[in-house]
This record gives structure tokens, sequence and C-alpha cells, in this order.
């Protein structure tokens, strides 16, 4: 029998076993994948939070929209990006000189069918327009200035070859180089709830004025069909520009 003071332990202990290598080797592995599952589903949550944050910010506060046409010209040209607010909608609603986008009230526009990037591709940039993250490229959209509000006159030209507004005439300096206020002669009553809508590139812009039968009722947009106002130029980044009313409409005087 053997002497537990010569084997150096105590009548009642027992041997531990020693550390096992493969042990601590698995124990790393299984902590860096926890680590890594734990980062994974940081970065989807942090990104599911930022896309839900852009979808309701698309859908009550902002909106980028790109230019489809030379109709704005020079303010806008084809392929910019504006930031539009939706803010004004509420009770501050439009003002004259505003610069709007709209849905194309019926008629406006001529189909306009998307170029077809493969399956993959058209689900992405929908899926990214569709949150906010991508600027909007639907064909039923149109930006105009706003020239006329409910009840206001529009009328072109007086002697001057001015536009004028509830009889005060306009200096148009947004006017694309060299065009004319209007190419054609017009008089009308801006109906109620809707507003009169001209592009600054009037050689060009299929407005309110090529949509009317001469009465401002088929040429005029409602109001609900506004999206909201262009604030700023976002792109090309050499052309960033804030709008802001034009001075000319602060002497506009309001509809009788």
């Amino acid at each position: 029998m053997s002497d537990p003071r010569r084997d150096g332990r105590a009548d009642g202990e027992h041997d531990e076993p020693g550390p096992d290598p493969r042990a601590d080797e698995h124990g790393d592995d299984g902590r860096r994948r926890g680590g890594l599952w734990a980062a994974v589903k940081e970065i989807v949550a942090i990104a599911a939070t930022a896309l839900v944050i852009s979808f309701l910010i698309k859908t009550f506060l902002a909106q980028a929209f790109w230019i489809p046409s030379g109709s704005m010209e020079d303010t806008l040209v084809y392929g910019d990006r504006v930031m539009v607010s939706k803010v004004q909608l509420g009770s501050l609603g439009v003002d004259r000189g505003d610069i709007v986008v709209f849905e194309d009230p019926g008629g406006w526009l001529p189909p306009v069918e998307r170029v077809d990037r493969g399956p993959v591709i058209n689900g992405a940039l929908r899926g990214l327009e569709f949150v906010g993250v991508a600027p909007s490229s639907q064909g039923n959209h149109l930006i105009k200035r706003v020239i006329g509000l409910p009840g206001d006159t529009v009328a072109c030209c007086d002697e001057q070859g001015r536009m004028t507004v509830n009889g005060e005439p306009l200096e148009e300096d947004y006017l694309f180089p060299s065009d004319e206020p209007s190419t054609s002669d017009f008089e009308i009553t801006v109906p109620r709830d809707r507003i009169w809508l001209m592009g600054d590139h009037r050689s060009n812009s299929r407005d309110s004025r090529a949509n009317d039968d001469g009465t401002g009722e088929q040429g005029s947009v409602p109001l609900e069909d506004v999206v909201g106002q262009a604030v700023v130029l976002i792109y090309p980044f050499d052309h960033f520009d804030w709008f802001t009313v034009p001075d000319t409409f602060a002497d506009v005087p309001d509809a009788p």
C-alpha cells in the first residue's frame, strides 16, 4: 500500500485533470464565432434602422428626384438631382415662384419605359428608391415653377412682353437666355385648389399653357398632386445651390 505522504497527496485528495489544449482551441473558436455573429447582427440592425429612417424621411420630410428633361433650364438641367421638401405641403403650403415636383395630372407625359438592367439590379434600384436612398426615377413626376395660386389671374403678355399675375408684371430673370415669357398669348384665372405651373425654359416646356383649353381648368394642376418643393440642388456637386423665391413675386398682390 502506498504512503500518501510519499505520493504527495493527503487522504481523500484526487488528481485533477490537466487542461486540454483542444478544449481551449474550441473555446476560442466558439468565442470568435459568437463575436462575429454579434457584429453581423449589430450591422444588420444598424442598416435596418437606417433604411427605416430613410423611408420615414422620404415619406414625411424630404425626397431626392432627378431632372428628366430640359424644361427648367438653366435653373435645372437634365440629370441634376434635387432634394424636395414635403414639409411645406402642410400648413405653409406653396408660394408663387416655388419650384415644385408634382405627379402627372393626366396626359402631360408620354408613357416612359424603364431601362431594363436585369431582375437583380432592377429590384435593387426599386428597393432603394422605395426607401428613399436612391433618387426617384419614376416617369410620372414633373418639375415646374409656380406662377399662379388659386384665384390668381395669370396673363401674357403686357405691352412690354411680360407675364403678369393679378395685373403685376414679372421680371423673370430666371428664364432661359433669349426665351420670351410665352410664345402664345393667354389670360386665365386659376381655379380653386389648383396652381398654374410653367417651366423656366418656356420654349421647351409643355406646361400649364400647353395642356389648357383657354379656361385654366385643364392646364392648372391640383394641389393634391404636388409632391413637394425643391429646396436644394445636391448633384452635380459643383452646381450645388439653394432655391429661393425670386424677388419679383414679392410685389404680386393677392387675388381679389
